[in-house]
């Protein structure tokens, strides 16, 4: 969806102050980012900047042995200027596959192709909380976008974590929009994403374009009647990543003041 003007400068600041007063609310005065060099890491930080600082905006760089694609998140984060480290999360990987190879063959009999993508994206989501709970002030950034969430393209406990998710409710190319108006440049924002495990693009392992994902988002508008079957099963059984988990509510009084509002008074 192409934003009018007035529309992106608006919604740019309103994410700028958003971020900003969450930061606030929940205590926070500086952000932690998992960087790739893509446009959402990209994007985020540079909102981050905007709200908190460069200086109070931290970039953690988290290759999995070789990153063909690395040179990206190292110069995003030179080109805002923020203070950023690399850790190598190999031998993190390696640690786990190695303790699950030496379960009983009985009980595991082969580490399946989904443990070995979404294990990746758990151990970096690990590393960036211990991390921020070692840094005073600090908060986990989420970077995932409504497109992603949208089909469940995401892990749980892993890239969907995080304390607050500006990008959560724009599609891709809103994405792309907001970075034009924070002024990044175009090669970070035009990269074509990918997930960093399989070597193949998003859309490769979705089956679709983000451009007919978007329009189907916001206009509700899909002419291949098959495609539409597709991400309509794949948002149906994906939402259990985003819902709060579901809790039995045994007959039992809670009489205590629940702040947050989540517990019904009996």
């Amino acid at each position: 969806m192409r934003l009018e003007k007035n529309k992106l400068e608006r919604i740019t600041q309103d994410l700028i102050e958003w971020i900003r007063n969450m930061m606030v609310n929940n205590g926070g005065n500086k952000a932690v980012i998992g960087i790739s060099g893509g446009k959402d890491s990209s994007v985020v930080a540079a909102l981050c900047v905007e709200a908190l600082g460069k200086e109070n905006t931290i970039g953690i760089l988290m290759p999995d042995g070789i990153q063909k694609d690395i040179n990206y998140a190292y110069e995003i984060c030179d080109y805002l200027g923020i203070p950023h480290a690399t850790v190598p999360i190999n031998k993190m990987t390696e640690a786990f596959f190695s303790s699950l190879e030496g379960m009983s063959s009985d009980f595991i009999p082969v580490i399946s192709k989904k443990t070995k993508l979404n294990l990746p994206p758990r151990v970096r989501m690990t590393l960036l909380f211990a991390i921020s709970q070692s840094i005073v002030g600090s908060r986990v950034i989420n970077n995932s976008n409504l497109s992603e969430d949208w089909v469940g393209y995401v892990t749980v406990y892993g890239d969907s974590a995080g304390a607050l998710a500006p990008l959560a409710m724009l599609t891709t190319d809103e994405v792309i929009q907001v970075g034009r108006q924070l002024e990044i440049p175009e090669k970070f924002l035009i990269k074509p994403p990918e997930d960093g495990l399989t070597g193949k693009t998003d859309e490769d392992v979705l089956g679709f374009s983000y451009d007919i994902l978007n329009q189907y988002i916001r206009e509700g508008v899909i002419e291949d009647k098959r495609t539409k079957s597709i991400i309509d099963k794949l948002h149906k059984y994906s939402r259990f990543k985003y819902l709060p988990m579901p809790v039995f509510q045994p007959d039992l009084p809670i009489k205590a003041t629940d702040m947050a509002g989540v517990y019904k008074n009996k």
